[in-house]
């Protein structure tokens, strides 16, 4: 018995360990690889359309002057013909100056026809009027604060072209390297490589494995791309989530049974985040939409058995459900030294827990280097990046934090595209020890007086 006891106990503690990589990191790391080898080698050639149509590009602009004119020119650069594009500039209550930058695009780039409106009621609203206004066969979205690869709008309407059945698709987010490399070296530079590695393998590994999978949970709000057909027939953005471009990709999936597509090769580079605010606001804005839209649309309908077929309620699993284990364990491993374990399992452990996620970050590396074939500039940057891989568990160990807050946060607060920062929060925190402590302080002080009265 006490064999079968020390097994059983061995088996439940390592499994613990494994199971949650295996299924988050490992098979998805391993079936990137194995679709970058299926296209290698049983590629579907897209073949050029002979007159490309009219596409629509909607930009919602917010307070972007310092970023717009870099938007457009990228527009205005891409190889896709001007007179096949119109774009719609939807200003949603901004402040500065970005219609004088519009203005001066509309000189500067003559031949881009351009269009401004002005929308008092939030993003949601602001990208509908844009769709009812529009008149392009693809409706193509992206964000005032990033640039276009000069093939990124040819490649996803070849896509288009070539396979009548696509009506949904997001395009790759990446950050752009130049920007990273003006930052001082050391922890600053640092922050912004590990972000611009997340990027490149979030969404030319893990997105390409997903999109064979038929299990992309969202199209990216920065890059997306619809069929004008189809994207008519839905509801239109909402406007009661942070997440539009999740709330749409469920629409898509659930309400007109489309099938969410990645184009690989339509690129779209955004700017590094700012700092370690921006990063905590921005990923716990995404956790509160994401779980907003999944209540909309799965709610109290979810069973165990669409854990298996269900990419949404899988992601919801995965994403909220096993992050409960983790936390556990993570808290946990000072514990298990009093409960029997020696520090040198607990040590081991952990080291095997890291050596399986660096092993998974490499086959999203060299997935995303097979992907970055066409963009030797970008792909060069990237490889000479490497040794940022095994940092990336680290990285993602803070961020599942900030999304574990972000769980947290969006029971017992309003939802705004506005929330507190981390130093924000960290201030409250040193306020409530504080009072707390002062509060013991008072206390102390008299029960201490009491006593020398007495």
């Amino acid at each position: 018995m006490g064999i079968i006891e020390k097994f059983v106990n061995s088996f439940v503690f390592w499994a613990a360990w494994i199971v949650i990589p295996l299924i988050m990191e490992i098979i998805p790391s391993v079936g990137s690889f194995l679709i970058l080898l299926k296209r290698r080698f049983f590629a579907k050639k897209v073949s050029k359309p002979i007159i490309y149509p009219e596409i629509s590009i909607i930009v919602p602009v917010y307070n972007s002057e310092h970023t717009l004119e870099a938007c457009i020119r990228s527009i205005n650069d891409c190889d896709y013909p001007n007179k096949q594009i119109r774009v719609f500039l939807v200003n949603n209550q901004g402040s500065d100056n970005s219609f004088d930058i519009y203005t001066m695009c509309q000189q500067k780039y003559p031949d881009l026809i351009m269009q401004w409106l002005n929308a008092n009621q939030g993003k949601s609203r602001a990208l509908n009027l844009a769709l009812y206004n529009s008149e392009g066969k693809y409706i193509i979205h992206i964000d005032s604060d990033g640039i276009l690869e000069k093939s990124a709008l040819t490649n996803m309407v070849d896509r288009f072209e070539s396979d009548l059945s696509i009506n949904c698709m997001t395009g790759a987010i990446m950050i752009q390297p130049e920007l990273i490399e003006e930052y001082p070296r050391g922890k600053q530079r640092l922050l912004r490589k590990m972000e611009f590695m997340e990027y490149a393998q979030a969404f030319l590994a893990g997105r390409n494995y997903a999109s064979d999978m038929d299990a992309i949970y969202t199209v990216s709000g920065a890059f997306s791309a619809f069929r004008k057909s189809a994207i008519l027939k839905s509801r239109m953005y909402n406007t009661e989530t942070l997440a539009e471009d999740t709330q749409i990709t469920f629409q898509m999936r659930y309400l007109q049974g489309e099938r969410i597509y990645m184009s690989e090769d339509s690129i779209f580079f955004v700017d590094p985040i700012e700092n370690i605010d921006k990063l905590y606001t921005q990923r716990q804005r995404w956790q509160r939409g994401s779980l907003e839209v999944s209540k909309m649309f799965v709610g109290n309908n979810m069973k165990p058995g669409q854990l298996f077929t269900d990419v949404s309620i899988k992601t919801l699993m995965y994403d909220h459900t096993f992050a409960f284990p983790r936390i556990i364990w993570y808290l946990a491993l000072i514990c298990l030294t009093f409960v029997g374990y020696s520090g040198r399992t607990v040590l081991l452990a952990t080291v095997i827990l890291f050596g399986l996620y660096t092993i998974c970050g490499y086959l999203y590396f060299f997935s995303t280097v097979g992907f970055l074939k066409n963009f030797p500039e970008v792909k060069s940057y990237y490889k000479k990046n490497w040794w940022i891989v095994p940092l990336l568990p680290f990285f993602n160990f803070f961020v599942f934090f900030i999304r574990f807050a972000g769980i947290i946060n969006s029971i017992n607060t309003d939802s705004a595209w506005k929330t507190r920062t981390l130093s924000g929060e960290k201030e409250d925190f040193k306020k409530v020890v504080e009072n707390d402590f002062s509060k013991i302080g008072r206390i102390i002080q008299t029960l201490r007086d009491k006593v020398n009265d007495d």
